[in-house]
């Protein structure tokens, strides 16, 4: 099978706690970084601004995509311009609809044609890929996150998707492909083979890189080690 360095998918970490971020940071194999509003209120932040400026004082030289939270498209803008002002290594992070399902392609479209770089998140559907791309033709480059675990929670196939995706985008120049919301680590070997160029992957995922490769007779008898440490350390008696 293959191992963590044979992957030409790129692993980005997907978090919002500082130090789980700067200890990716020290991680070879992390290539990026992503977070969203959901993942910064788990973590208790309570100054967007002041957390992501932060950040990007730590981490300058590696992609962090950072995201606008108006509902409303002019604000919308505006809060990119602002966020994209803040690094050159910012990706802003533009929802591909708004809460009322109206579509954000013409967001994205000025966006990118005026040189920032998005990164267009929450799409499930071929047909949002075949839109964003439309909108991000001639401009800056950019990311097209597709939820791929999302659709799986649903009970369809990501594969099939996620491999015509792929394809999409990669004849769009300057635009890269997320494989997002994975569910297990086989994901990150998953966005590998469909041509994914970027899968985003929580630390909790990450913790078990290092079990990529392990031999299946000791991870059966690691498992059988811990139930029964578990049993003597819970007192259980029959």
């Amino acid at each position: 099978m293959k191992t963590v360095s044979d992957l030409k998918v790129k692993i980005f970490a997907d978090g919002a706690d500082k130090a789980g971020i700067l200890e990716m940071y020290r991680q070879d194999y992390i290539r990026g970084f992503t977070t969203n509003p959901t993942l910064m209120r788990k973590a208790g932040i309570n100054d967007y601004e002041a957390f992501a400026r932060d950040i990007l004082t730590h981490i300058t030289d590696l992609p962090i995509s950072l995201e606008v939270f108006s509902d409303e498209f002019p604000e919308m803008v505006r809060q990119a311009r602002a966020i994209a002002s803040w690094g050159q290594n910012v990706y802003v992070k533009i929802p591909v609809m708004n809460t009322l399902g109206q579509s954000s392609a013409d967001v994205v479209r000025i966006l990118s044609q005026e040189g920032v770089k998005v990164n267009v998140t929450a799409l499930m559907t071929l047909g949002q890929v075949r839109e964003v791309c439309r909108a991000l033709e001639g401009g800056a480059p950019a990311y097209v996150s597709v939820f791929a675990g999302r659709v799986a929670d649903s009970g369809r196939d990501p594969m099939p998707i996620m491999a015509a995706a792929a394809e999409m985008v990669g004849s769009l120049p300057g635009a890269e492909l997320i494989w997002a919301s994975p569910r297990e680590l086989l994901n990150v070997f998953h966005a590998d083979a469909v041509g994914c160029h970027i899968i985003t992957v929580t630390n909790d995922l990450l913790k078990k890189l290092s079990l990529v490769g392990k031999d299946l007779i000791d991870f059966s008898l690691d498992t059988v080690k811990m139930f029964r440490n578990d049993a003597l350390a819970a007192g259980y008696e029959l």
